[in-house]
């Protein structure tokens, strides 16, 4: 593999030129209008322009990338996440033109991209399940009767759903049917497919995936677990590796469940299986998610290996150059999304101009980064800007250095999470382990970064009075 078209944008894409670039490889990047001056653009080897600044006249414009790739003689192709990463029909397509993608088959993209037709394709495999109607609803009166029998509330959830899309929680019998019919539409309008089906909703849980690697001789190994329950709006914000709860042998049993799910699907490349996990440290199978994960370099950390270039060799027809037994944790990783939001206001996106934008440096900080100063926030796509991740011998050590990273991370122009992340990094329960999925509804309110802001100017304005104090006495000292 000489030369590789990377479809995506942002920090991804330069993530994924990095690699390739270590490795020896040319890139190509695309870019839409609105993303001719991107990093990513600047990296690579080869740029071309995809489209206009929507996605849907760009970056999703499956069939005009592979053209662009075929006339400038590219070997393979990786999709990054979002966009055309989980798409079966892209990656066929790759296929036919005789090009490399970076990531699993059709088959496998399919069958775990739709819920229902992952838990069925696990069932035979020892996975533990959710109780739920693991079928699509078409009678509304048996699915009642299902919910009632596992009990109140329940989760309804679109099939082809993802990225916290489609879910919504019914607490009372009385609610079901309303409910049933606006997920139906949701799921419809979200992922122009209405089947819905129903699960006993665990009311405290924590959100844990194990990473797995897989190659195309029938190896297949897992790389521990990431911590995803720091979230809002059911998407992640914080993740961690390793989780502060697992014990050795609850992280052994659901790095064996992971592999046995990457095996039902005969699962090629890189994956992540996503666990429930409930009080009592129960696991139970949520899905499977056929791509590079945004919270990686987590896992990289602790590992010491680069799933990038895992992927690339795993593509390239190269066996695993290790077995499960040669794998261990180091140490500690913590990351922080940097999303274009304002924590102070429902974190509702936040576009303009950057004015200053500086990053963390130094030891056991990582910086995934693809925006520059005096660059525009473009409003067309996901509002990640960046990761921020630190790396430490243990988990106290890398809350501390992400707090002083999160200090020394400075941007003008936009509200970006960098404040949310202090407040978690300083909350008690947190740092002490004690939280689930429902962190941010317990734990978090505007107003406590706002006070917290408040404490930090008249702490300021303190100093700035000592300090015109001690040089009002040293002036009269001298005169």
């Amino acid at each position: 593999m000489k030369k590789i078209l990377v479809a995506n944008r942002g920090e991804i894409a330069v993530r994924v030129m990095k690699t390739a670039q270590k490795m020896g490889i040319k890139t190509v990047a695309i870019y839409s209008t609105v993303d001719r001056l991107a990093p990513h653009v600047k990296m690579a080897d080869e740029a071309v322009c995809i489209g206009e600044a929507p996605s849907n006249q760009s970056y999703l414009l499956g069939d005009k990338i592979i053209e662009v790739a075929k006339s400038l003689g590219v070997d393979g192709i990786h999709p990054g996440y979002g966009f055309l990463s989980e798409n079966a029909s892209f990656s066929t397509a790759c296929a036919n033109a005789n090009i490399t993608f970076i990531g699993p088959d059709a088959h496998s993209i399919e069958l775990m991209g739709n819920k229902l037709a992952a838990k069925e394709t696990v069932k035979g495999y020892d996975i533990p399940m959710v109780p739920g109607l693991d079928e699509a609803i078409t009678d509304i009166d048996k699915a009642k009767q299902v919910a009632a029998e596992i009990g109140f509330p329940i989760l309804i959830k679109a099939a082809a759903g993802g990225g916290g899309k489609g879910i919504r929680i019914v607490e009372k019998e009385e609610e079901f049917e309303s409910q049933i019919q606006r997920a139906i539409s949701e799921a419809t309008n979200a992922f122009g497919d209405g089947s819905v089906f129903i699960e006993k909703f665990i009311g405290s849980p924590r959100h844990i995936e194990i990473q797995v690697l897989a190659d195309k001789h029938g190896n297949i190994v897992h790389l521990f677990e990431r911590e995803c329950s720091i979230q809002r709006r059911h998407q992640k914000v914080i993740e961690e590796a390793p989780s502060a709860v697992l014990t050795p042998d609850i992280r052994k049993q659901m790095g064996e469940a992971a592999v046995r799910v990457a095996a039902s699907c005969n699962y090629i490349g890189a994956g992540t299986v996503e666990f429930l996990i409930d009080e009592q440290l129960n696991f139970y199978f949520l899905e499977m998610n056929t791509r590079l994960q945004v919270e990686h370099p987590v896992t990289e950390l602790i590992t010491g290996l680069d799933l990038v270039e895992m992927q690339i060799k795993i593509a390239r027809g190269e066996k695993l150059p290790f077995s499960q037994s040669d794998l261990a944790i180091k140490g500690h990783a913590m990351e922080l999304r940097i999303y274009a939001e304002d924590p102070l206001n429902e974190f509702l996106p936040s576009v303009g101009y950057l004015e200053t934008y500086q990053l963390p440096k130094g030891e056991g900080i990582r910086v995934d980064n693809g925006i520059e100063e005096g660059m525009d926030v473009p409003i067309y796509y996901d509002p990640m800007l960046a990761k921020l991740i630190t790396y430490g011998k243990t988990r106290e050590e890398a809350i501390e250095l992400m707090i002083r990273a999160i200090q020394a991370y400075k941007v003008k122009g936009i509200s970006t999470t960098l404040p949310f992340g202090k407040f978690v990094m300083e909350n008690q329960a947190f740092r002490e382990g004690h939280f689930d999925t429902n962190f941010v509804k317990k734990n978090y309110s505007a107003e406590m970064i706002k006070a917290g802001y408040q404490d930090e100017a008249e702490i300021a304005a303190y100093i700035a009075l000592q300090k015109y104090l001690e040089d009002q006495k040293q002036l009269r000292l001298s005169n």
